[in-house]
């Protein structure tokens, strides 16, 4: 499995194989401490990715076909003969703990597609291709870094939203991948970030990683992203994708539409940096993506700490939905995808 870059800009790895082990970067403890937590079990992998240990779509993909290889070889020694049947109850348990990110169930379907022609032991083929995966979507970051930050031309400021890069990937990353190689060209001055409520992804995770990378990063308040674009201060906004329908329609984090709205009345680009894994032609349009809602306690508490008035309701979704409309480019490792619609999409993938 590869897990080295060619890029100086690209320090971190968040999911690693090791000995028949499944090591995860625990990303709810960053910045304070990088802690690896190891797993040999599927139904605790299903819970590290629904208790956020790992996040990030094309992660989650990548941690979960591990995990495939985790629950065949516990499935294998339990029936030899039967291993195929006795391994669904992990498969139903991994595909659920996630819903709107899609290269989950494209990571689990690619797996599964190997079971018939599998004789014997599971494991190494199994492993093999969680390892391809793996190093593809590594592979795919890299492309996408460079020709993403080749339309950025002589930009000098970006703003970017929730956590894009080697600890949402397999490395390197997607949105922050176009960041890292922009940078590394020598085309960015500074990288803002919004902290991203209620996780705090954009201030705890990729503010940490840009510092660690030694790029030059201001962190913001979410509300904060409408007048720093009215200040002429960035030119583009650059983020990655949980899913994208076939229509360009794309779900991320929450706060993605509010800031392609306001980047369109700006002026500002929107570019969306997504691997085609995280494309569902299956789904014709956003609003049948099915967007997660976690609860009101994100939203109520902050580090165990009621922040609200007691009893009051709060709306938590995870995810929002942004118009192709709103997008100016879709970056993939297959090409880039202007003003994207249902016909670009399809040729570009095709």
């Amino acid at each position: 499995m590869s897990e080295t870059s060619a890029s100086p800009f690209d320090n971190v790895r968040a999911v690693t194989w090791n000995d028949g082990r499944l090591q995860l970067l625990d990303q709810r403890r960053l910045p304070d401490r990088a802690v690896y937590l190891e797993y040999q079990d599927p139904i605790d992998v299903a819970d590290a990715i629904r208790d956020m240990v790992v996040r990030g779509a094309p992660a989650i993909g990548i941690t979960a076909a591990y995990a495939v290889v985790l629950a065949a070889k516990q499935a294998y020694l339990e029936g030899a003969d039967k291993w195929r049947i006795l391994i669904e109850a992990a498969m139903e348990k991994l595909a659920a703990a996630r819903p709107t990110a899609v290269n989950l169930h494209w990571a689990l379907k690619r797996m599964q597609a190997l079971f018939p022609g599998i004789e014997g032991d599971p494991e190494p083929v199994l492993l093999a291709a969680a390892r391809a995966i793996h190093d593809e979507d590594i592979a795919a970051n890299q492309a996408m870094g460079k020709a993403g930050a080749a339309l950025l031309g002589e930009s000098k400021a970006v703003l970017t939203h929730c956590n894009t890069g080697s600890l949402a990937t397999g490395g390197f990353g997607t949105a922050l991948g176009v960041i890292r190689a922009a940078r590394q060209a020598g085309y960015l001055e500074m990288v803002y970030v919004d902290e991203t409520r209620p996780w705090l992804q954009g201030s705890r995770l990729t503010a940490w990683e840009l510092m660690q990378d030694k790029i030059p990063v201001t962190l913001l308040t979410d509300s904060a992203a409408g007048y720093l674009m009215s200040q002429g201060s960035i030119q583009w906004v650059i983020v990655g994708a949980d899913r994208v329908a076939a229509n360009g329609d794309v779900a991320n984090k929450i706060g993605t539409y509010g800031l392609a709205v306001a980047a369109r009345h700006h002026a500002v680009k929107m570019m969306v940096v997504a691997p085609c894994s995280s494309f569902d032609l299956d789904t014709p349009s956003g609003d049948l993506i099915p967007v997660e809602d976690r609860g009101p306690d994100e939203i109520l508490q902050f580090n165990g700490r009621q922040i609200a008035p007691g009893g009051v309701p709060a709306w938590n979704p995870v995810f929002d939905i942004t118009p192709a409309a709103l997008i100016d480019v879709i970056v993939t490792e297959k090409g880039v995808i202007e003003t994207p619609d249902r016909q670009k999409i399809a040729a570009v993938l095709a």
